[in-house]
């Protein structure tokens, strides 16, 4: 009997080891948060942010092939919670905000474009234009005197950036859900927030 256990138990470990290493391998290509912080500037948040970004094949190939690809970057005041209430409900949901990256390749040019809202600047590699993908310094994420009085230790905020497949041509969408290839994501990240120096 104890033998059969000692057999059943390192079969599992088997298993769970083969699943955890398909389980990295799957997650290796992903978003990750090199930097996520904020300062209460005249009562609003002055959001810096950095993200390292590595694309599973699938999505090079589109890219390399003409196809853009759109990244969000959202964030969320998540406390104090009072505030944050009565932001949802005056403004239908505002402590939140989202900014856009566009990633596209040119071509003609053989150059990498990273468009945040109508401003494009181009690249001369991939790895230079996905590492402005979510890097963003100063951004302004919530009306002025919104935090006015409000210490930082009592603000609480996160941030994330995905791959928005909604934005993909319509023949990819249809790939993209379901798909780990396409499904990007950081994931929440906490956002530290200090006073302005």
């Amino acid at each position: 009997m104890t033998a059969f256990t000692t057999r059943c138990l390192r079969n599992v470990s088997l298993a769970l080891g083969l699943w955890f290493a398909i389980a990295l391998t799957a997650f290796a290509d992903n978003i990750t948060a090199g930097r996520a912080e904020a300062e209460i500037v005249d009562g609003q948040l002055s959001l810096n942010t950095r993200f390292q970004t590595r694309l599973p094949v699938t999505l090079a190939d589109a890219l390399s092939q003409g196809v853009p690809l759109t990244f969000r970057l959202d964030f969320e005041l998540t406390r104090p919670r009072t505030e944050a209430y009565r932001l949802d409900v005056s403004n239908w949901f505002e402590p939140h905000a989202s900014l856009t990256f566009k990633l596209s390749y040119q071509s003609l040019t053989n150059r990498y474009r990273v468009t945040i809202g109508t401003l494009p600047r181009f690249y001369s590699s991939l790895a230079e234009a996905l590492s402005a993908i979510g890097s963003i310094r100063g951004w302004r994420v919530l009306e002025p005197g919104t935090l006015s009085g409000v210490e930082a230790g009592d603000v609480k905020a996160r941030a994330r950036l995905e791959l928005d497949i909604t934005e993909l041509p319509k023949p990819f969408q249809f790939n993209a859900f379901g798909s780990s290839d396409w499904a990007l994501s950081s994931g929440w990240v906490g956002v530290g927030v200090k006073e302005a120096s």
